[in-house]
C-alpha cells in the first residue's frame, strides 16, 4: 500500500480534529515518509527498537537488515551517489554508532547527502556511562556536516526536516541525528511534518556573482593554453549536461577527477582522461601546462596536484567554481573564485557565452591541441598484453568496458590498485555510474555500493571491481544480498597481495613487503556458494571474457568471479608522494 507525502505527512489539525498524539519513533518514521524515504539500511538494537517497532506498522519504506553498521552506512550511501537523492541509515547505541563511523566519515569526505539515525541511551542515563552508552554527537561532529541530540520528542519533526534539508543543500554531506530511547518512546503532539524550513545560520549561496562570471568568459575567450578540470561537484550539483555543454561549444580540452569521472563522456576526444597521481600523461601536462585553468566543483587536493609548490612553478590564471567557500584558495591561490551552485554559475556562463560575439582563437587552439595530442601519442596507458600465461588486471577492466559499454551499467569498485584499473580503463561516458571511496579511501565498499544501486536501479547492471583484499572486509553483506535479491556481479581481481602496499613498498621501501601478502586466503568459489550465489574461478586469460558473459547471463544470480591476476602487476602511470604531477613514472623502465 502506497502512502502519498501529502498523506504521510499532514497529520494536521483541522477544525473539529484534535492533535494526534504520537510517540516519537513515530513521528521519525512520518517525517522519513515525508521526505519520500523508499529504503533504510540499518542494523537493530535495544536503543532504537521503539523505532524498528514503528517501522514495523508502515508499509510504504523498505527496511534492509545489513550484517555490519558500517555495510549500513556504505549501503546508503551508494544509494545516494547513484541517484542523487538523500541516503538513510540506522544503528543503534555505542558500538552500532562506533561500527558506523567509518561509513559516515566517508560520505563526509566525498560530500554524499545522508541521514543516519543513531539509538542514544535514555536521556536521564546520558553521561552516566550506561549500556551501550557512547557521545555520539562528540565522536562524529569532525565527520558530519552537522549532527543533532534530540532532547525532546516534541522537536523531533523540525530536527528531522532540518537535517534532510542540511544534507542535501549546499556543499552535501551526512547529517547525524541521535534520539534517547524515551524519546523515542515519549507521546508528543504531532500538528504535521513542516513544509518548510528556517535556520538563520545557516543559508547557502546558490548563485554565482555576475560580475565574476563574467570575467572568468573573459580570461577563457583570451586563453591561449586554456584547460577545464572538474570533479565531483560537477556530478553532486547535476551539472554534467551544463559542463558538457561548454566544452562542446569552447572546444577546450577537459579532464575530471577520480571522483569526477563520467561528467563529460571519457569516449569524446575533448577528454584527456584522467589526471592526478594515476592520471593520463596528457591530462597531467595540460593541468601544468595551461595558461588559463577553469575549475569546476573540485578541491586541487593532493592527489590531484600532487606538491603545490611545483604546482605553483608555472604562472596561470585560475578560475574556481564552487558551492563550498572554503574550499575555495585552500591548497591553490586562485583569481577569479566564484562562489555558487555549479550547475547555476555554468548555465549563466554558458548565456553569456552564447550572447558574447568574442570567440576563443583558433590559432592558439590549434597550437594547443597539437601540442596535448603530442603527450597523447606517448599512449601512457599501454601495458604489456603479450603473455598468455597471466591475466593482466586491466585487460579485464577493458573486457567488461567492451561488454557493457552498451549497456545500462553501474561501476563500484573498494579501494586500491583494482580501484584505479577501473578509473583508468572503464571510460565513464554518463554520470553517477562510477562510485567508489576517493577522500577517504575506505576499503570494504564496494559490495555495499553495489547494494545500494541495486535496491535503487533493479534492472540495471551492477559490477562491483574489488581484490581480495578489500571484499573480505565487507564480504558478510553476501548474506544481505541473498536475502534481499541484490544480483550483483562482484570481480575480484585477485593478485594474492595487497597490491598498492605492495607497489609503494617495491618503489619506496626497496621490495620490503612488510604484511603486504596474503597467504592464508579462502576459497572465494566456495565462500560465495555458502551464502548461497555463484562462484566462478577465472586462471586463464582466454576465460576472462566467457566467464564474464555467464556472469552476465545469469541476471537474477549474485556472481563472484575469483579472477587470478598478474601479482606483480602496477599501477602506472604514478606520480610519487611529494612530487609534482608532471614528476611521473611511467613503468617499471623509471624506477
Amino acid at each position: 500500500m502506497e502512502t502519498s507525502k501529502a498523506e504521510s505527512a499532514s497529520i494536521s489539525a483541522t477544525a473539529g480534529q484534535s492533535v494526534p498524539e504520537l510517540r516519537g519513533a513515530e513521528i521519525l518514521v512520518k517525517a522519513l515518509q515525508a521526505e519520500n524515504v523508499k529504503f533504510i539500511w540499518g542494523y537493530p538494537g535495544g536503543a532504537v527498537l521503539h523505532i524498528y517497532d514503528a517501522l514495523f506498522k508502515q508499509e510504504t519504506m523498505q527496511h534492509v537488515l545489513v550484517r555490519h553498521e558500517q555495510a549500513a552506512v556504505h549501503a546508503a550511501d551508494g544509494f545516494a551517489r547513484a541517484t542523487g537523492e538523500v541516503g538513510v541509515a540506522l544503528v543503534t547505541s555505542g558500538p552500532g554508532l562506533t561500527n558506523a563511523v567509518t561509513g559516515i566519515a566517508t560520505a563526509y569526505m566525498d560530500s554524499i547527502p545522508m541521514v543516519i539515525i543513531s539509538g542514544q541511551v535514555p536521556t536521564a542515563a546520558i553521561g552516566l556511562d550506561a549500556f551501550q552508552e557512547c557521545d555520539t554527537v562528540g565522536i562524529t561532529r569532525p565527520i558530519v556536516k552537522h549532527n543533532f541530540l534530540v532532547k525532546d520528542a516534541r522537536d523531533m519533526a523540525e530536527v528531522m526536516k532540518k537535517a534532510f534539508h542540511i544534507a542535501r543543500s549546499g556543499r552535501p554531506g551526512p547529517v547525524v541525528v541521535d534520539v534517547p530511547k524515551d524519546v523515542s518512546f515519549n507521546k508528543t503532539p504531532f500538528p504535521g511534518y513542516p513544509e518548510t524550513v528556517h535556520m538563520r545560520s545557516y543559508n547557502p549561496v546558490r548563485k554565482g556573482h555576475s560580475g565574476q562570471i563574467r570575467k572568468a568568459l573573459q580570461l577563457l575567450l583570451t586563453a591561449k593554453r586554456p584547460y577545464i578540470y572538474t570533479g565531483g561537484g560537477v556530478l553532486l550539483g547535476n551539472a554534467s549536461h551544463e559542463l558538457r555543454t561548454l566544452v562542446d561549444m569552447l572546444g577546450f580540452p577537459c579532464t575530471n577527477t577520480l571522483m569526477g569521472l563520467g561528467a563529460y563522456p571519457a569516449t569524446d576526444p575533448k577528454f584527456l582522461g584522467m589526471l592526478g597521481m594515476h592520471g593520463t600523461l596528457e591530462a597531467n601536462n595540460a593541468m601544468q601546462n595551461c595558461d588559463v585553468l577553469l575549475a569546476v566543483g573540485a578541491r586541487f587536493d593532493d592527489r590531484v596536484i600532487g606538491n603545490p609548490k611545483h604546482f605553483a612553478q608555472v604562472e596561470r590564471k585560475i578560475i574556481h567554481v564552487d558551492i563550498d567557500p572554503s574550499s575555495i584558495s585552500k591548497r591553490v591561490k586562485v583569481d577569479v573564485p566564484i562562489v555558487g551552485d555549479v550547475k547555476d554559475v555554468l548555465q549563466e556562463l554558458i548565456a553569456m557565452l552564447k550572447e558574447s560575439s568574442a570567440k576563443p582563437d583558433q590559432q592558439n587552439l590549434s597550437s594547443w591541441w597539437s601540442m596535448i595530442e603530442s603527450w597523447r601519442a606517448r599512449d601512457c596507458m599501454k601495458y604489456d598484453n603479450t603473455n598468455t600465461d597471466v591475466i593482466k588486471p586491466q585487460r579485464v577492466i577493458e573486457t567488461l568496458w567492451e561488454l557493457t559499454k552498451d549497456a545500462d551499467a553501474y561501476i563500484t569498485s573498494d579501494v586500491g590498485q583494482h580501484q584505479m584499473w577501473a578509473a583508468q580503463y572503464y571510460k565513464f561516458n554518463e554520470p553517477r555510474r562510477w562510485i567508489n571511496s576517493g577522500g577517504l579511501g575506505t576499503m570494504g565498499v564496494g559490495i555495499p555500493y553495489a547494494m545500494g544501486i541495486k535496491l535503487a536501479k533493479p534492472d540495471s547492471e551492477v559490477f562491483c571491481v574489488t581484490g581480495e583484499g578489500s571484499v573480505q572486509m565487507c564480504i558478510q553483506e553476501l548474506s544481505t544480498c541473498l536475502q534481499y535479491n541484490t544480483p550483483i556481479k562482484i570481480l575480484a581481481l585477485n593478485n594474492r597481495y595487497l597490491g598498492m602496499v605492495r607497489q609503494w613498498q617495491e618503489i619506496e621501501y626497496s621490495g620490503r613487503y612488510s604484511h603486504s601478502y596474503m597467504d592464508a586466503l579462502p576459497d572465494f568459489v566456495k565462500l560465495a556458494e555458502a551464502y548461497g550465489h555463484v562462484g566462478i574461478l577465472v586462471e586463464r586469460p582466454e576465460d576472462v571474457e566467457p566467464a564474464l558473459r555467464e556472469a552476465r547471463r545469469l541476471k537474477d544470480r549474485t556472481v563472484f568471479l575469483d579472477i587470478r591476476t598478474d601479482p606483480a602487476e602496477n599501477v602506472f602511470p604514478m606520480v610519487r608522494a611529494g612530487k609534482g604531477i608532471t614528476e611521473m613514472i611511467m613503468g617499471a623502465e623509471d624506477l
